[in-house]
């Protein structure tokens, strides 16, 4: 399942970071484990990472979790396409960042993702230091359709589901997160850019139909005045501020459904 003695640290963030291997549907995943430091028991979170992939920004935003009390899971769902960077946002949009991320992104899909899942959450279930059996989800951009295919493969797991700026949520391809709502248990959580051409005003309202139909406790919201990616730190539109009421919201969600 995992390697044996994953070393231990605590990191710049102040929660004890550790590395490990998982061996997920199509091979072996790292995936960095984020808790708060010392003795407990607390909820588990798996994070699914944008089409950057795992670099110190994703840390941060994980370990931001971390310390509010949740054992986060950060796996690299890129483990497919093989190695890759670090990836600094801000120098790929400089060039071509489509030739660079597009074939990053085709190794994985939403459903790829959620078969992953299955290791992830037999990785929490094998530690004696995880504190129920209900789970949080979250994912931003490409990761926040995974977030919320997650939480409709795994029902009787995940509690609660969050995408931030994720795009192609509603859309004519069999692995759109809305077809999979139906399936949903989890109070769902949605924010959106009013300036986000992967998630235009016309496919929220396809997404929030789809969440009505299906009877889905939610809360969806379009942040105005914000672009796409703005919940991340090291992105060129990053906005403290959406940022700070994110975080609130996803705490709150969390609060409420894994105590």
């Amino acid at each position: 399942m995992s390697n044996s003695n994953p070393v231990a640290s605590v990191n710049a963030y102040g929660v004890n970071q550790t590395q490990i291997s998982v061996q997920a549907k199509d091979g072996p995943c790292n995936v960095w484990v984020l808790k708060p430091e010392g003795e407990g028991s607390w909820p588990g979170v798996i994070f699914y990472m944008d089409a950057f992939g795992i670099r110190p920004a994703m840390i941060e935003m994980a370990s931001h979790i971390a310390a509010r009390g949740y054992i986060v899971l950060l796996p690299d769902l890129f483990y497919r396409f093989g190695s890759y960077g670090p990836l600094d946002p801000k120098e790929v949009f400089k060039g071509d960042f489509r030739a660079i991320i597009g074939p990053m992104m085709a190794s994985t899909d939403n459903h790829k993702a959620a078969d992953d899942t299955a290791a992830l959450l037999a990785y929490l279930d094998s530690r004696n230091d995880v504190k129920g059996g209900k789970v949080g989800t979250v994912g931003f951009c490409m990761g926040g359709g995974m977030a919320l295919t997650a939480a409709a493969w795994y029902p009787e797991r995940v509690a609660a589901a969050a995408s931030f700026h994720g795009g192609n949520l509603a859309t004519d391809q069999p692995t759109s997160p809305h077809l999979q709502l139906p399936k949903v248990k989890a109070e769902v959580l949605v924010a959106g850019a009013d300036k986000d051409q992967n998630y235009p005003p016309e496919m929220a309202e396809r997404f929030n139909a789809a969440l009505a139909e299906a009877g889905v406790k939610h809360t969806s919201e379009i942040y105005e005045g914000k672009l796409h990616g703005w919940m991340k730190p090291d992105m060129p539109v990053f906005d403290s501020q959406g940022a700070e009421r994110g975080w609130n919201e996803l705490f709150a969600l969390y609060a409420r459904t894994l105590g």
